[in-house]
């Protein structure tokens, strides 16, 4: 798979505790097989992040985007695959708290050698699992799950909302060239929905792999806001079933958002 580039991005706020170990994990992973780098957008942290970034470029291919202030997930996000998505073969996207294993991305990359765009590490699909997650969080994020199932209905996917992909670039510049912008409208940590729900429109191919999330794993504390962003979700989704043409071409002005996080 040399013959691939392929870039690694994270979206960072404050995750000097997970950031070091997660980074090594990465550079074990990948290194044996694959012409890789790392790309962190590190979204105005007030900790080490970005030191931790540029110390981490003496050993290893990674490199540092920075928001000069906190502007939210779905920001990061925009300008991290704007960057891969310009230079690279397959984007890959996990959260920057250690609780995702970056050994399954191989996995990954081989299923988008089998002709699809997306492939999502999926807590739904049989053999995942979900350790160190509160209970409370593990039934929401079920119940949710199936509601938009039922209403989406995107061939392939169960789990909409986790950040733990691999995407075609080219699929990604497409989506880019339509859209803009406006490929990611969301700020909070509803963006992982709305870009699926873009990626429908343009019909691209998604698969799964089973994800087994170690929440036990990360040592920093959850920066999402359940109920602001099961509001998120509501809009996104609606605004997602629009006409492709409104949603291509509306500049209004977004409702506040969770940015700062």
């Amino acid at each position: 798979m040399k013959d691939k580039k392929i870039i690694v991005m994270l979206p960072a706020y404050n995750e000097e505790k997970d950031l070091p170990v997660l980074l090594n994990r990465i550079q074990l992973a990948l290194d044996p097989w694959a012409n890789y780098r790392i790309l962190v957008v590190d979204d105005g942290s007030r900790d080490q992040t970005a030191q931790i970034v540029r110390d981490a470029g003496r050993k290893m291919p990674v490199e540092l985007i920075q928001h000069p202030q906190n502007m939210g997930l779905g920001a990061a996000m925009r300008t991290g695959l704007k960057a891969a998505a310009h230079d690279s073969d397959i984007v890959i996207t996990l959260d920057a708290d250690n609780s995702q294993d970056p050994e399954l991305i191989k996995t990954m990359v081989q299923r988008l050698s089998e002709g699809f765009d997306v492939v999502i590490a999926s807590r739904f699909q049989p053999g995942a699992q979900e350790i160190g997650v509160p209970p409370f969080r593990v039934m929401l994020s079920h119940v949710s799950s199936a509601g938009i199932r039922t209403i989406v209905g995107y061939p392939g996917v169960r789990d909409y909302t986790c950040g733990f992909r691999a995407y075609r670039a080219e699929t990604l510049r497409s989506l880019i060239d339509l859209f803009g912008d406006n490929f990611i409208r969301e700020n909070g940590f509803s963006c992982m929905f709305e870009l699926l729900l873009n990626l429908r429109s343009i019909r691209a191919r998604v698969s799964e792999v089973p994800l087994v999330l170690r929440y036990d794993l990360k040592e920093g504390a959850s920066k999402m806001r359940i109920l602001r962003t099961m509001w998120r979700y509501v809009i996104t989704l609606t605004r997602g079933l629009m006409p492709l043409s409104w949603r291509v071409t509306s500049r209004h002005k977004e409702i506040p958002d969770d940015k700062r996080l």
